[in-house]
């Protein structure tokens, strides 16, 4: 008898249940308990959920239908505009101290066949689910270095993924054979990027050298901002304390204020003391990470040709105040032979109407 009596109330107990889980899946509000409905967005016909703690409720929650199984478009739930944030001050996906080695045997296309799906034409990106608080414009001096591009491209893009910059890549390319100017290339790779997008900050940056570390944000600061204050070139140290060269970010208000780079500087040596002149001159300082997150690695390679060290140069630094205000910016010349738009970053040749080596 007690056991007939037990097993009516399992039986009872299991169709109780049954009606309350049939129950229960045709009421449209049943995960209301799991994420508020604040947390919600929609995207065609599914649900997903937002800024609430992850956790495998959540998960589960991703893939519900919203839509009234009826033609009663009345039921349908309006659709919900996700609006985006602003990035976090300290981008929370970053690793810090970084492996650095030059695979040699690393072509282009393995590395565009890495970022084919990450990055739109002319090597752009943006984050996904925040908005950058800059836009960034890294600006590439260069000239036959295309070994020493592709290791920078393997390496910057990923860095600067994790550092939700809203960026784009320019390589600013000298044509012909005739003496190199990296200070003139660099005034042209901000008027050219300017063409492209409202960028509000510039990276300049030598195509040879990779942050050791991921913590050194490329973005701009208060004060122009010399990145590349511990290369392994140099044992980990500044050479001497006004040294600006390497890698350095300056807002557009920052270049304006200091009428860009000069346009004089042929040959190797010179521009970036300019340069750092034309900071303390225009009232600002110079700011840094510390030896630890400005780490760099630099590409080793033998001086390039037709870049050699220039004896006029370091005369012009006794002359910048002076200069400062008529050679820059204002007084840049070139002429744009070709854009190419690369998955990976856009390439413009110019001519920049260089001497004969």
């Amino acid at each position: 008898m007690f056991r007939k009596l037990f097993n009516l109330l399992v039986v009872f107990a299991v169709i109780s249940l049954a009606c309350f889980v049939l129950f229960f899946l045709q009421s449209k509000d049943h995960f209301s308990f799991i994420v508020p409905k604040s947390h919600f967005v929609a995207e065609g016909n599914k649900v997903f959920s937002w800024g609430a703690k992850q956790d495998v409720k959540q998960a589960w929650v991703r893939t519900i239908t919203v839509e009234s199984p009826s033609n009663d478009t009345t039921q349908r739930p309006a659709n919900v505009t996700r609006t985006l944030g602003p990035c976090p001050e300290t981008p929370p996906n970053l690793v810090g101290p970084l492996y650095v080695g030059f695979d040699f045997r690393r072509t282009l296309e393995d590395v565009r066949t890495l970022f084919n799906s990450s990055l739109k034409e002319g090597g752009r990106f943006k984050p996904r689910d925040c908005i950058a608080e800059q836009k960034v414009a890294i600006i590439i001096p260069f000239r036959n270095r295309h070994e020493h591009l592709k290791h920078w491209l393997y390496y910057l893009h990923p860095i600067l993924m994790r550092q939700q910059v809203d960026y784009g890549v320019y390589v600013i390319n000298q044509d012909g054979d005739g003496v190199f100017n990296r200070a003139k290339l660099m005034n042209a790779g901000y008027i050219e990027a300017l063409k492209d997008y409202d960028y509000d900050c510039f990276v300049f940056s030598d195509v040879d050298l990779v942050p050791l570390d991921d913590r050194n944000l490329y973005r701009c600061y208060d004060n122009p901002r010399h990145l590349a204050v511990a290369m392994d070139k140099f044992n980990f140290r500044l050479p001497y304390q006004t040294y600006f060269g390497g890698v350095c970010s300056m807002s557009k208000d920052q270049f304006l204020k200091i009428n860009g780079f000069p346009n004089t500087y042929w040959g190797w040596g010179g521009e970036d003391d300019d340069i750092y002149k034309r900071v303390i001159l225009r009232g600002m300082s110079v700011s840094r990470p510390n030896y630890v997150i400005g780490k760099y690695r630099m590409i080793r390679h033998e001086r390039d040709l037709h870049n050699e060290p220039n004896p006029v140069n370091p005369d012009k630094l006794l002359h910048t105040r002076w200069t400062l205000d008529r050679d820059g910016i204002n007084s840049l010349k070139y002429t744009v032979k070709a854009i190419e738009k690369d998955i990976l970053f856009t390439f413009i040749t110019v001519d920049i109407d260089a001497p004969p080596a």
